[in-house]
């Protein structure tokens, strides 16, 4: 949500009158996933996307008239549809989109969230006499919005919904009457991944835009303050002059920190891994020739580190492209890390040459 998040406070402050649709279901070679978001005015104004362009046309229709009779409802776009090769969806998959009135509560607290970088969960009931109630929740299962016409005994379904979830989408769910099932959606606002740059080296300048363009809040660490400016990094969310080992646990490693070690240096590289790999964080990759890691894989043993966890460094660093100039090697780093982000690669190091 957070690429329309400017546009949508900007369409509240005019007080126009606006729709929301959200993907919350989709197969096959779909362009956008469950969760993609996009607003739409009274006025036919557009931010977001919820196909790439295809069904666009047909989604603002059913907005505007939502809009007009204030009810939510469920479209179905697929392949063996009339209307979806009218529209243009042929790249062979399906998608469901669920296009509401906004709530403005309700988007008003989901935002704060998103501000802040903080985990919540929205629950929507999707059919039935209940079609359009929902309840967010922080990482913590507190409730921060709920309807006013959603009963407790259904609130307390959807709070189980909620936790019975790991990722965004529509399920099956015995939420609303107790005869028979229902289906819900379960929307997850993430934190933003947090890539931890050690090293204001050559290579993390571009590492460092790249990175943010795509949505990563990213930090830079190191000790020597000629390297890690505000001059060379100026859209860093953090820059820290400290030793990896004092300024990783100010930044937090948790299930959405991304690390890249780049200096070289042992006094530097050294730290950060020993701090950074029994945190267990989702990538740890090193700038580093074979004969050098195996250098390190000596020091880190001497330190304490279990072969388990020295394993799950990843180096050389990068998908190998064959890159040589550092913008390429930045590129190689962050699909790596993509990659492991979306699940397209396994969570474990390749073996150093």
């Amino acid at each position: 949500m957070r690429d329309i998040l400017e546009t949508m406070k900007r369409w509240q402050a005019e007080e126009r009158s606006i729709a929301l649709a959200t993907v919350v279901k989709t197969w096959g070679s779909a362009p956008r996933r469950e969760g993609a978001k996009m607003g739409i005015t009274n006025e036919m104004a557009m931010t977001g996307s919820v196909s790439g362009g295809c069904v666009e046309g047909a989604v603002v229709e059913e907005a505007l008239a939502g809009l007009n009779d204030g009810k939510p409802r469920l479209l179905k776009f697929g392949v063996a549809d009339d209307m979806a090769w009218e529209v243009g969806l042929t790249c062979g998959g399906s998608i469901e989109v669920f296009v509401e009135p906004l709530d403005a509560r309700w988007w008003d607290a989901l935002a704060k969230l998103a501000e802040r970088d903080k985990y919540g969960v929205t629950v929507t009931v999707m059919e039935g006499a209940c079609i359009g109630e929902k309840v967010l929740l922080d990482g913590a299962g507190d409730v921060l919005y709920k309807s006013q016409a959603l009963p407790d005994e259904t609130l307390a379904r959807l709070k189980a919904a909620a936790a019975d979830c790991s990722k965004s989408g529509i399920v099956t769910f015995n939420a609303v009457d107790e005869e028979g099932e229902t289906r819900v959606m379960v929307d997850m606002q993430v934190e933003r991944p947090h890539l931890i740059l050690i090293g204001g080296v050559h290579v993390s300048i571009p590492l460092q835009a790249m990175a943010t363009q795509v949505g990563f809040r990213v930090s830079i660490v190191d000790p020597r303050a000629a390297f890690a400016s505000k001059e060379r990094f100026p859209d860093a969310a953090n820059i820290l002059h400290s030793y990896p080992d004092k300024a990783l646990p100010q930044l937090g490693l948790d299930r959405s920190t991304y690390l890249a070690v780049l200096t070289h240096d042992p006094k530097i590289d050294d730290p950060a891994l020993i701090t950074a790999l029994p945190a267990n964080i989702p990538y740890v990759g090193v700038l580093s020739s074979g004969r050098t890691h195996r250098q390190r894989v000596a020091r880190l043993k001497e330190a304490g580190l279990s072969d388990e966890l020295i394993a799950r460094i990843r180096t050389p660093i990068g998908i190998d492209i064959g890159a040589s100039t550092p913008e390429e090697i930045a590129v190689c780093i962050l699909a790596e890390i993509i990659a492991v982000r979306s699940g397209a690669r396994p969570d474990q190091a390749r073996p150093a040459p």
